[in-house]
């Protein structure tokens, strides 16, 4: 019984431990503003937020809003803003190179050596690491670049550099990423492949630093979004959170005889006997709730597009 007992207080004392790294701030922002030199006007305007360890994080807005400026004064591109950035426990002004061992960044235009091949780009970037590297061979399988592994890269597609510069972010397994647009210019087969790449990255526990205004990026993959327009946050909750605030509590059925579609009301459905009539007599194409998508939200609550 005693040792039944110490299995249980392991056991607990484990998932609280895995519960506590969850919830470890990964980066913490506060106050930040940001203004170009020789400019007047800010880019960013006192913007807060925290995004915790193992968490894919997104940051959502118009071109312009300064996603892209954010993401290069938390990894250290852009100085002298003000307020205070901290990345695992560290002001972002007193980084070191040990730092960059930690992060891998892909820029939404890649960044690349054109007359090496793909596979040269990648062993060379590994080399400038002290740590152990991802083998190249596997981070190109698993974007769908194997056939182009000797090819030079001035040969490439858009859509395959970027696939490319996805890989060179993830050559050392950094325990947090940045990632600019990583699905921008990409056919549909493609992005599936570099968002199960991301899902497998932070399954392991590591950190996501999305900027995009791909909304169906940010559905399939953020754990919490964050709205930017004119250099302020606006918001920040869950996609799913988002879209069940501002979306109608309204279920619409659509059955087969006549084509018709009926909409309910959401509370009370259990108890509706016009809705449970309907189940047992018609036979249904389909049950919608009418939850609002990102876009709809973003637009009400900015009263601006993405576009």
């Amino acid at each position: 019984m005693k040792a039944e007992n110490e299995r249980k207080d392991i056991g607990s004392a484990k998932e609280n431990l895995k519960k506590e790294e969850e919830r470890e701030t990964v980066i913490e922002v506060k106050d930040l503003s940001y203004t170009y030199p020789g400019k007047k006007a800010e880019v960013l305007k006192e913007i807060n937020f925290k995004i915790n360890r193992g968490e894919i994080f997104g940051f959502l807005g118009p071109s312009g809003a300064g996603k892209s400026t954010t993401q290069k004064v938390i990894t250290g591109i852009l100085k002298n803003y003000r307020g205070e950035v901290r990345v695992a426990g560290r002001e972002i002004a007193e980084i070191d190179n040990n730092f960059y061992e930690k992060i891998g960044v892909s820029f939404e235009f890649p960044n690349l050596y054109q007359r090496f091949t793909a596979l040269e780009n990648l062993e060379y970037f590994s080399s400038l690491y002290h740590k152990e590297t991802e083998d190249p061979h596997t981070l190109l399988e698993m974007v769908g670049l194997t056939e182009a592994a000797r090819v030079r890269v001035s040969d490439f597609s858009k859509g395959m550099k970027m696939r490319l510069n996805l890989c060179r972010a993830f050559i050392h397994n950094p325990e947090l990423l940045f990632l600019d647009e990583p699905t921008s210019g990409l056919d549909p087969a493609s992005a599936r492949q570099v968002k199960d790449l991301i899902r497998a990255h932070c399954s392991t526990g590591k950190t996501v630093f999305l900027t995009t205004h791909d909304m169906k990026a940010v559905e399939d993959l953020c754990h919490r979004v964050a709205f930017i327009v004119e250099g302020k946050l606006v918001l920040i909750d869950s996609p799913q959170g988002l879209k069940r605030e501002y979306g109608s509590k309204m279920v619409e059925v659509e059955y087969k005889k006549g084509s018709r579609r009926i909409s309910f009301s959401l509370p009370g459905l259990g108890k509706n006997r016009e809705f449970q009539q309907l189940l047992q007599n018609n036979e249904l194409d389909s049950i919608h709730s009418q939850e609002a998508d990102l876009e709809q939200v973003f637009i009400e609550v900015t009263g601006r597009r993405l576009n």
